[in-house]
């Protein structure tokens, strides 16, 4: 299967943007010759925005190869032929594991593992490079493998004897099952050389389709006067790519040779800047359509036609018609010839009564945020809202101000409920905190965060400390299961109660509310209650250092603007903090999503 197809490319260029040995060992043997560049692409990308974990795997492995791309076409204003991403990554119970970042982590990532069932999935980015007159053309082929692992029930010797071994340290998941970690596998079901870091059997099936299909096959090519960054492709779906096809075709004159003279002078086509104008638009049609309850309805009755939907939840049917178009457009439904059901996304993220339900963050920024934004111009003019000028002494200020009255604060506790829930497992996994017997989440709102870290230490017993206001409903909220004992809740205000007794505080998403006056008094209160040995742990949104990959924090910065007096912090700033108030051996980790970690402790006496 393989042979006709390397004659193909023998006289093609290939790459692998990939430093793997393992990779170029696999391709090495089936006959294939090419280049190794490694991709220099920072896998950043937010995990919580890919409806699947091979969907992140394929974007990752795309972004790889284009990076790859765009360097060599600068660099020679050329690029090769062919360029081959990929991108493995080990998931379990709907976490991504990747590369261990020390010993610690990998020993977290093999027991998660151990005795169970997990994935391995690699994507795989097939990129053909055209180049003509400082034009770089591309032709975009994806797939991902899965490959099914059964891990042994292993003991603690055995994992840390594998770990000291140092083989965990580059490999998805923490093991190698071609070396040593081969030990640790009971069984696989799917391709071994999956497991390993590449899917040869599916590449030679890809390769064959690509250059002996069965008829016309159309791949999507994208044509750039010099090809964009790494963000530009970012925000690209494939019917992005179609639509910048025609324009760039238009913009460069390709289509109508007569007007070249003209064509020269027209900048490139700004479909990010036009994205970005009109962007409100896909967030309110995202809003309404949870105001609608359609994903809702359609979880419950899917395939329905818009006719239907119309009827049901009472609009117009002229005007439902086009709400669900563009949902289908933004990737949260799907519209068959039977008619129209959720998306894998939305089925995740957006019902009512899901696990992971997001319905009260899209509410809270569709009645409050919102709003609050149209006062975004006369607030950086102040350097404040007028309506949160004076930020008062209660712990709930922000809670307070922004959401006065009983179903205003539900709203908000869903908010941070929904946020918290996708967070809560890499803040508790981000360092380790087996030291610590007794925790107090102060501002912990409904225990989210402190029922993970109870089922991650489960000696570990938990007090949340919130508002009386919010204690009062966190039942609402509430499951019951295991661990739900290590967890109790206390009524009072950290500003001015005396804090419950713990051995580690954590604040998670509270300091960028607060300004620089209050937080240092917080933050002496903590250290004034905590023992010595005791620690700190700070989870926020941290400003980066690369203005681009510091966007979310720096959006949340102009809501903290308009909404309190705080905003986000860097890494390095919070670190000061702590050391400021007492606290030493100060560690710092940047979690799987938005969050980071920053632990620091008291000096024992």
């Amino acid at each position: 299967m393989m042979y006709p197809v390397v004659r193909k490319l023998q006289q093609k260029r290939v790459v692998l943007a990939s430093a793997s040995p393992r990779r170029q060992e696999i391709l090495s043997q089936a006959g294939l010759r090419f280049e190794v560049v490694p991709s220099r692409f920072k896998e950043k990308l937010n995990k919580a925005s890919f409806p699947t974990p091979h969907a992140y795997a394929v974007e990752t492995a795309k972004q790889k190869a284009l990076d790859v791309a765009r360097r060599m076409h600068q660099k020679d204003l050329r690029a090769p032929d062919i360029i081959i991403g990929a991108d493995t990554i080990v998931t379990i119970e709907g976490l991504i594991l990747e590369k261990p970042v020390d010993k610690q982590d990998a020993y977290r990532m093999l027991s998660r593992l151990n005795g169970k069932e997990h994935s391995v999935f690699t994507g795989v980015a097939i990129i053909h490079c055209f180049s003509q007159d400082g034009q770089l053309d591309v032709e975009i082929s994806q797939f991902y493998e899965e490959t099914v692992v059964m891990f042994s029930q292993l003991s603690e010797e055995l994992l840390w004897e594998y770990i000291h071994s140092g083989e965990p340290m580059d490999k998805a998941g923490g093991y190698g099952i071609q070396a040593l970690g081969g030990m640790l596998v009971e069984s696989i079901h799917g391709d071994f050389l999956n497991v390993v870091g590449f899917p040869l059997n599916h590449f030679c099936k890809k390769l064959a389709e690509l250059y002996f299909p069965p008829g016309a096959v159309g791949l999507r090519r994208v044509k750039h006067d010099s090809i964009p960054t790494v963000d530009t492709f970012e925000n690209l779906s494939e019917e992005e790519g179609a639509g910048q096809d025609d324009g760039g075709a238009q913009a460069q004159g390709t289509q109508d040779t007569g007007h070249d003279r003209t064509a020269k002078n027209l900048p490139p086509f700004p479909t990010g800047l036009l994205e970005l104008i009109s962007g409100f638009q896909a967030s309110k049609a995202l809003f309404t359509a949870c105001n609608l309850k359609v994903f809702d309805l359609l979880q419950r009755e899917a395939p329905l036609k818009a006719v239907d939907i119309a009827s049901k939840i009472a609009t117009s049917e002229r005007g439902t018609g086009r709400l669900l178009d563009v949902c289908v457009a933004l990737g949260l439904l799907q519209k068959t010839e039977r008619g129209y059901s959720n998306s894998d996304l939305a089925a995740l993220y957006l019902l009512s009564d899901g696990e992971f339900s997001l319905r009260g963050f899209i509410e809270l920024n569709d009645k409050h945020t919102w709003a609050a934004f149209t006062h975004l111009e006369s607030a950086i003019r102040e350097g404040s809202s007028r309506d949160h000028r004076a930020v008062g002494d209660k712990a709930g200020g922000l809670l307070q101000d922004s959401c006065p009255g009983r179903d205003a604060r539900l709203c908000f506790m869903r908010a941070k409920h929904g946020l918290a829930k996708l967070t809560a497992r890499h803040v508790a996994t981000a360092l380790d905190l087996s030291p610590f017997s007794s925790a107090c989440h102060l501002g912990g709102c409904t225990g989210a965060l402190a029922l993970e870290l109870a089922r991650e230490y489960p000696r570990l017993k938990v007090t949340v400390f919130d508002l009386p206001e919010v204690i009062e409903h966190v039942t609402c909220f509430q499951s019951s299961g295991p661990h739900t004992e290590q967890v109790s809740f206390v009524p009072g205000d950290f500003f001015k109660d005396s804090l419950p007794e713990a051995d580690l505080y954590v604040l998670s998403g509270i300091l960028h509310d607060w300004p620089d006056e209050k937080v240092h008094r917080l933050l002496s209160r903590i250290s004034g209650s905590c023992k010595p040995g005791g620690g700190l742990l700070v989870a926020e949104v941290a400003l980066d250092e690369d203005p681009r990959a510091a966007r979310p924090g720096l959006l949340r910065s102009l809501s903290r603007l308009l909404q309190t007096q705080g905003g986000e912090r860097s890494l390095v700033k919070s670190r000061q903090l702590l050391q400021l108030h007492g606290f030493r051996d100060v560690q710092v980790a940047r979690t799987r999503d938005v969050l980071n970690v920053v632990l620091g402790t008291r000096p024992a006496t």
